[in-house]
């Protein structure tokens, strides 16, 4: 059996879901694409090719290896995009919740069914149709719970808007004992640079007080200040329209002091070191042109 304990973003940890890049599929067409940077990189025959990219989750799979964590991996589906974990379930506590994801992912969910028969039933959950949730947009901070949604009427226009407000509630609901607190995330179809597609895009605890933020990718400017009040300006680390393009704030924590960073962003790594933390760097460069990055690809079990 697998005993699930996730209660935040940093402490050390035991068992993950590794995303693969196996058996990938071809270059999507451009109607098929799910965000704006992906789209990007299909019209300009820069989308990432299979090879690239299962090289790169083997440098994570060994930065894991190194650090003695168990690793599940999906079970193959041929012609089938698998990198992204987060997206199709998450744990909060010892519940593993599975995600409600756009209707031609959901074999994504059938490729980790061998780890859910591993965790007691009891402790599996599915929430409602009409409730979106995506893994990229909840961020566990010990008594909180950190959701990224988009309230707007036009929420079902966009295929970018991943989590309603029945996601929020039905948070709110499950996890009394929990603070839940909800963030409006900027939105947009044609232009990646100002679209944060879940809340991890804009935003990430790290360390034990520290975060990483990305002012533009809410809505309100309040609720940006009041993360940086929670964690205190001296302690965040914040990054601009590029450095979120290029998904800076979806690193990766194997615990409170060791972080796994793409080796290109070179700024937050500096910043990283000089605060103390010990980074591990991996190639990641060819997966971020998806609009995903390590902790996108990433979707943790046990932590200590």
């Amino acid at each position: 059996m697998i005993k699930l304990n996730i209660k935040n973003e940093t402490s050390r940890l035991r068992a993950v879901v590794l995303g693969t890049a196996n058996s990938n599929g071809p270059t999507p067409k451009i109607e098929e694409a799910y965000d704006p940077k992906s789209l990007e990189h299909i019209k300009a025959g820069t989308y990432p090719v299979e090879a690239d990219m299962v090289k790169e989750m083997e440098a994570v799979a060994k930065v894991f290896e190194k650090y003695d964590v168990t690793v599940y991996r999906p079970e193959l589906i041929a012609d089938c995009n698998q990198i992204f974990s987060r997206d199709i379930a998450f744990v909060i506590d010892d519940v593993f919740v599975k995600a409600n994801i756009l209707p031609n992912r959901e074999e994504e969910l059938d490729a980790i069914q061998y780890v859910i028969d591993q965790v007691d039933p009891e402790k599996v959950i599915r929430p409602p149709k009409e409730v979106h949730i995506e893994g990229g947009d909840v961020i566990l901070w010990n008594d909180y719970i950190f959701i990224g949604t988009y309230t707007a009427e036009d929420y079902p226009d966009f295929i970018v808007a991943r989590t309603n407000t029945q996601g929020v509630e039905f948070i709110k609901k499950t996890f009394p004992h929990k603070k839940v607190k909800s963030f409006d995330l900027r939105k947009s179809q044609t232009n990646a640079m100002d679209n944060a597609l879940h809340l991890d895009c804009c935003f990430q605890p790290i360390g034990k007080n520290k975060a990483i933020l990305h002012k533009e990718g809410f809505l309100n400017v309040e609720e940006f200040e009041w993360l940086l009040n929670v964690f205190g300006k001296e302690n965040c680390f914040i990054i601009d329209k590029e450095e979120m393009y290029h998904m800076n704030s979806n690193v990766f924590s194997i615990s409170e002091s060791v972080i796994i960073s793409e080796r290109g962003f070179t700024r937050l790594n500096a910043w990283l070191r000089q605060q103390g933390f010990t980074v591990e760097e991996v190639p990641y460069a060819e997966i971020s042109k998806q609009e995903g990055l390590l902790r996108c690809s990433t979707m943790p079990l046990i932590r200590d």
